[in-house]
């Protein structure tokens, strides 16, 4: 059966610099939305709030590599891979739209690559909204050297066998279990059908199953993720549900940041926007309302 070819998971103009595709829409001030990582993961999942802000925002999506239009080659995917691919796409921001700071939003572990991207070169980011943010499970501070990951190398070679890791990732992506994997991260059975027909699609893709499988294998989880969220110059806004698998947030009074940050939790899963828009929305005007750091 033939690969239905990608199309693109939000309106507006597509562009694509050094293997990054960037989604952008609408006028004003700069603001940077950035999906999650998983096995199909999408700018679909922003798409709620990328419509929404495109009406006062100049809004950017980029597709992380691997994913989306961005490329989707067989090499190592790292936090650093991801992290360089965010100060890419600033500086095409900062081209069109001035050197000001940019306003961003990410999600899930797109929070670990956003942050550190705001840490190294802080003058580029604005305020920042981290929601569903990984690296807070449990209570051992990641406190590990700069730049270490938590990759389990034995794993991913496992995962990567080339006798089985399209099957493996095949069989990962079938409609029902990526609907299923939807529902555990809504924690309930209301999922947005569209976002999930848009992570089908896009995991049929060619070169579709590199990045997710370091994913599995760990590799794009940073061992030192406390000591980057604490050094953070702020506004720093996150949130989280109580739904589903994505609720372990013990972690968060163990950080000790440059600046307190503002945490607010909403009765829903790991997407609120998606399930409460306007008290969310609310929400995040506030934090774009935030005087930010000198």
């Amino acid at each position: 059966m033939a690969i239905p070819p990608l199309v693109p998971a939000v309106s507006g103009e597509r562009f694509e610099v050094d293997g990054v595709s960037c989604y952008v829409a609408g006028q004003g001030p700069p603001m940077l939305l950035l999906h999650s990582v998983n096995a199909a993961a999408s700018v679909a999942e922003v798409k709620p709030l990328y419509e929404h802000y495109r009406a006062t925002r100049t809004v950017f999506a980029p597709d992380l590599p691997g994913y989306g239009f961005s490329r989707r080659g067989d090499r190592a995917y790292t936090p650093r891979l991801m992290t360089d691919a965010l100060h890419t796409v600033a500086q095409q921001i900062r081209q069109r739209c001035g050197t000001g700071p940019i306003d961003a939003l990410a999600v899930s572990l797109g929070c670990e690559f956003l942050a550190r991207a705001a840490v190294e070169q802080p003058a580029h980011w604005g305020r920042l909204a981290l929601v569903s943010p990984t690296g807070l499970m449990g209570t051992k501070p990641r406190r590990g050297p700069p730049g270490s990951t938590r990759a389990l190398p034995w794993l991913y070679k496992a995962l990567a066998n080339p006798r089985w890791a399209q099957a493996l990732f095949d069989g990962l992506t079938k409609p029902p279990v990526v609907r299923y994997f939807l529902r555990r991260t809504w924690g309930g059975p209301n999922i947005d059908p569209e976002m999930a027909d848009y992570a089908i699609l896009t995991a049929r893709q060619p070169g579709a199953r590199f990045a997710p499988l370091h994913f599995l294998g760990a590799g794009l989880f940073s061992a030192d993720i406390h000591t980057v969220y604490e050094a953070l110059r702020g506004p720093v806004w996150a949130c989280h549900g109580v739904r589903g698998d994505f609720t372990d947030y013990r972690g968060l009074p163990l950080l000790k940041p440059q600046t307190p940050w503002r945490v607010t939790v909403f009765p829903t899963g790991a997407l609120p926007f998606f399930e409460v828009p306007e008290a969310f929305c609310a929400e995040l005007d506030a934090l774009l309302a935030t005087p930010t750091r000198a």
